[in-house]
């Protein structure tokens, strides 16, 4: 997959091709079935697909770094699932007050249609885009008529008669159902990052952590969960994970902790996947590391039920954690 970052990095070698423009945070269910409608017309016009995407999100710009809404994904986990499902190319926007403010005809005729020669946008009815968010599905409709570019909606993609959303999720992961979750994403929520170097703190109580710094500015999940852990060279392995400030140690920022059930070996500095399977509970203060360390306890003992549950153990995967693995486009 080709990422492009900016429109000033486009070439002419990247005119010609079929479409689609939005978020897609968590790449969920009926984002792939846009992107599914779009390899249709990918192979009817011989032309590569690509997706034009943006960061920050818009959602983020206009909120402000005070009160930031909680992303799904990473640009970097973005881009992971997008590569997974054989997009050919991404064009990443930067969004700044400059696009922000960029007339929404001026969107269409610079990018659209002169540098990118589209062919076919595929887009939601409910789009708007441009200044003052004027640009939408008629303006879209109405300019592909007189550029030669087709423009259709997408598909509603539907989970228990509701459209599939964003939203949606991130609502389903603030209860706590990561169960719901998982069935509107089509596979596990996770997390990717690197494993860091903590405080060890965690090793004095018995409970040993790797510890991942979430490199977001807001999470959609909170709280002790049981959890996946796969990697380069892990595979699926039972854990628990607290997500969150760590209050009991005086901690200052988000960050992600994942206990592995009798796991010994070193993490230090592997590139990691976390899948949150099931909520067991809020994060809490403690009067002590030994309150902590009794709570811990009961987190574990509460997690090997479950993983017992839903017949999955650590090496070698049993059936369900296998299927876990191939949901979720194995280790890494």
């Amino acid at each position: 997959m080709e990422l492009i970052r900016g429109q000033h990095n486009l070439r002419p070698r990247h005119r010609g091709c079929v479409a689609t423009i939005g978020n897609f945070d968590g790449v969920h269910l009926g984002h792939q079935a846009i992107f599914a409608q779009l390899a249709e017309q990918a192979v009817r016009f011989r032309l590569p697909r690509l997706i034009v995407t943006f960061e920050p999100q818009p959602m983020e710009f206009f909120a402000g770094p005070q009160s930031p809404p909680a992303r799904l994904m990473r640009l970097r986990e973005k881009l992971l699932a997008l590569d997974g499902l054989g997009i050919e190319r991404v064009l990443c926007l930067e969004f700044d007050h400059r696009l922000a403010a960029l007339p929404a005809q001026t969107f269409i005729d610079e990018l659209l249609v002169n540098q990118l020669g589209l062919r076919y946008l595929v887009i939601g009815d409910d789009f708007h885009f441009g200044h003052r968010r004027i640009g939408d599905f008629a303006l879209l409709r109405e300019s592909g008529r007189q550029h030669g570019f087709e423009v259709v909606d997408n598909r509603s993609y539907l989970v228990d008669g509701e459209r599939v959303s964003s939203t949606r999720i991130r609502e389903a992961l603030a209860q706590g159902d990561l169960e719901q979750a998982a069935r509107l994403l089509g596979r596990p929520y996770d997390m990717n990052g690197r494993v860091a170097h903590g405080d060890r703190r965690g090793r004095t109580i018995g409970f040993p952590t790797a510890n991942i710094h979430l490199h977001r500015r807001a999470t959609p999940v909170y709280g002790v969960y049981a959890v996946l852990m796969s990697g380069p060279d892990l595979q699926l392995w039972p854990g628990v994970a607290n997500i969150g400030r760590r209050p009991t140690v005086q901690g200052t920022r988000e960050q992600l902790e994942v206990h592995l059930l009798d796991f010994q070996s070193d993490l230090y500095g592997l590139h990691v996947k976390v899948d949150f399977l099931h909520y067991l509970r809020p994060e809490q203060r403690f009067e002590s590391l030994e309150a902590l360390r009794r709570q811990i306890q009961r987190d574990v003992r509460q997690a090997r039920s479950y993983f017992a549950a839903q017949g999955i153990r650590h090496s070698p995967l049993s059936p369900l954690a296998q299927s876990w693995q191939e949901a979720s486009g194995g280790p890494g």
